[in-house]
């Protein structure tokens, strides 16, 4: 665990091979992500779910909704190269994202429930991939071309890292 609040578990690190078993590591982490997440933001009330993780950061509330925000997004991203030749995906502000009311006003389960069956999803498409699959990519406006190994590797820690979030306030506040 780092002290940086913003990165409790360090930041991402873009890794350019991926093994086997690292690879397996990642699917393992995405199909497990939705119930961690259910299980950090258990039992925590109205007032505490609208607590910010960090000063100027997002609530816990947010959080919980960002997750699938961004599963979402990776996993039309997934789906688009294995269908199409490197193709350029649209980014999002999910900062923008993060203060519209759905994000603001709806209650997590909305969020939990719409990751579990997303996460049903992706990690179905996930371990159906071929070897030759996990090195396509896809083009990211700022980021250049991402194969969908380093995507997998990413949002195994996406999912890591929100959980710490939530983990890391509780610890601190003795939640």
């Amino acid at each position: 665990m780092s002290d940086d609040l913003r990165f409790p578990i360090g930041e991402f690190s873009w890794p350019a091979n991926i093994s086997l078993a690292e690879r397996e590591d990642c699917i393992s982490r995405i199909a497990s992500t939705p119930s961690r997440l259910r299980a950090v933001l258990s039992g925590l009330s109205a007032e505490q779910l609208d607590t910010p993780y960090r000063e100027r950061g997002w609530t816990l509330r947010q959080v919980a909704h960002h997750v699938p925000d961004s599963h979402m997004n990776s996993y039309v991203r997934f789906k688009l190269a294995l269908t199409e030749d490197n193709p350029t995906i649209k980014p999002y502000d999910e900062a923008a994202w993060a203060v519209l009311s759905d994000s603001v006003d709806t209650p997590v389960e909305t969020s939990l429930c719409l990751l579990d069956c997303l996460h049903q999803r992706w990690v179905a498409l996930l371990r159906g991939m071929a070897e030759a699959e996990w090195k396509k990519t896809f083009r990211h406006p700022a980021l250049g071309p991402v194969s969908l190994e380093q995507n997998a590797a990413l949002y195994a820690w996406h999912g890591d890292h929100h959980i710490a979030h939530v983990a890391a306030l509780r610890n601190r506040l003795a939640w």
